[in-house]
């Protein structure tokens, strides 16, 4: 028996990078996976589908549905979620990952970018999880994780890139609403969000900046794996970074998750 045989976990944009090591992380204990991603299809600019993440899964011993979802879309997210309890009977857990990244300034950022980022960062986090709580309500250990980073206002972080900030710190403010409401209610709500660059396609929207100098997807799947363990009723309504997840599990070492241990490792964004 794994730590999550039995119990369902939803994932958004889980047909590649963190959200697919993830799904295999927790399939290798045992979970059902629900693949909710856009990507259906291949796309050669793009790689990753979420079938191809659901084979992973089952490959790791734990049961997948692969559902085609636009998380802009209202109806498509619900449809998911009834189609998972459908499936599987409950959800456990929801994993908010899905995002969309556009690091330029106001004058070079069109507006169908900008709404893009509200669409699928906060209010996609928001509706996803306003579709989840009648099940994690009913649940015996219900978690919500989103990756986001913890609340800013520094000045720093904002100039570069306003649109994508407000995108991004609107999940961690979700985050900070959702846990309030439903943290007295027994659902855990937290955030999560790495020291370093993570290696994945997303690194291609950042000039100049290389994956060698970052560190593998499986580092946040295996601190997602601590914190979604955890009980839900211990902590909640805390922004979470990967390493200090790992470091309170005794793990220290974390060289194996290097891309290129012979490169300087950068930080990612608002993290001093």
């Amino acid at each position: 028996m794994g730590l999550f045989t039995d119990r369902t976990i939803f994932i958004t944009g889980a047909s590649r990078g963190i959200g697919r090591a993830i799904a295999v992380r927790l399939a290798r204990e045992g979970a059902n996976i629900v693949v909710a991603a856009k990507s259906g299809v291949p796309n050669p600019k793009l790689p990753g589908t979420i079938h191809e993440t659901a084979a992973a899964v089952e490959a790791a011993g734990g049961q997948a549905l692969a559902l085609k979802v636009d998380i802009r879309e209202e109806a498509q997210v619900h449809e998911a979620v009834a189609r998972a309890v459908e499936r599987f009977g409950r959800i456990d857990a929801l994993v908010n990952n899905a995002s969309a990244i556009w690091l330029r300034g106001t004058l070079e950022t069109p507006m169908k970018r900008f709404d893009l980022m509200q669409q699928v960062n906060a209010r996609g986090s928001f509706l996803c999880a306003q579709a989840c709580l009648p099940h994690l309500l009913e649940a015996p250990d219900p978690h919500i994780l989103t990756l986001a980073p913890p609340p800013s206002l520094d000045p720093k972080w904002w100039g570069p890139h306003t649109a994508y900030t407000l995108a991004k710190m609107g999940m961690s403010f979700v985050t900070l609403g959702l846990a309030a409401e439903f943290g007295p209610r027994g659902v855990a709500v937290n955030a999560l969000w790495p020291r370093t660059l993570i290696a994945t396609d997303a690194l291609n929207m950042i000039p100049g900046v290389e994956a060698r100098n970052g560190r593998s997807p499986e580092i946040m799947a295996d601190a997602a794996a601590l914190v979604l363990a955890r009980p839900a009723r211990e902590r909640t309504g805390r922004f979470l970074i990967d390493d200090e997840v790992l470091a309170e599990a005794g793990i220290t070492d974390l060289d194996r998750y290097a891309v290129d241990p012979s490169r300087p490792l950068l930080p990612d964004l608002y993290l001093d």
